[in-house]
């Protein structure tokens, strides 16, 4: 192991990575409308699912605490993913805190599903943003605090979405929302049970 990463696999540079997010929104400039995924891919990737309906991938994640309430999450072979707590936290507020992670993590997720079904459908896309907030008691303090009965996490999750299609009417868009939101990964993480464990 090369620290958190495996012998052989090096991650892009930063400098290659500013390259390859410029060319991306320099296309997105010109065209006038998002750079599209590859429509082959996407359908290999269709063809893969329907083969094999029932393949179950496991993904990982290991995080290392740095200090504080700073912490290092190493996925794949990127460069670490950081998540700390804003200062009414007791964090240093220098990335996303673990709830606002996962506010991220769906919106990412829906906003990929949406891209995706987009180009399957042959729609140019203009414009794809997702506005989300949620709200959750955090009296409870990591349970340290207030341990009283009461939920705790998100209870309410809401996410607007502003997508715009060329020739695509808005009720079309608004089933296309309604069908990603039941097969995104993770919303449903969010919306059904899930088997946790968390052990040494």
């Amino acid at each position: 192991m090369q620290g958190n990463r495996p012998f052989g696999i090096l991650p892009f540079s930063t400098a290659a990575r500013e390259k390859m997010m410029t060319a991306v929104v320099q296309k997105t400039v010109l065209t006038g409308c998002l750079a599209p995924i590859d429509k082959n891919g996407l359908e290999q990737l269709i063809a893969s699912g329907k083969a094999n309906p029932k393949v179950v991938k496991t993904l990982k994640c290991k995080t290392v605490a740095e200090g504080k309430f700073r912490h290092a999450n190493y996925i794949r072979n990127l460069q670490p993913y950081i998540v700390d707590e804003p200062p009414g936290l007791l964090g240093d507020d220098t990335a996303p805190n673990p709830s606002e992670a996962s506010l991220a993590a769906l919106g990412s997720c829906l906003a990929v599903g949406l891209h995706a079904n987009a180009v399957h459908r042959g729609w140019i896309v203009n414009k794809l943003e997702l506005e989300l907030e949620g709200d959750l008691n955090i009296t409870a303090v990591w349970g340290t605090g207030d341990t009283s009965d009461k939920p705790v996490g998100f209870t309410d999750v809401r996410v607007k979405v502003d997508m715009e299609c060329e020739g695509v009417s808005q009720d079309e868009i608004n089933a296309l929302v309604a069908h990603v939101k039941k097969w995104s990964p993770v919303a449903n993480t969010f919306t059904r049970p899930v088997n946790l464990e968390v052990g040494i």
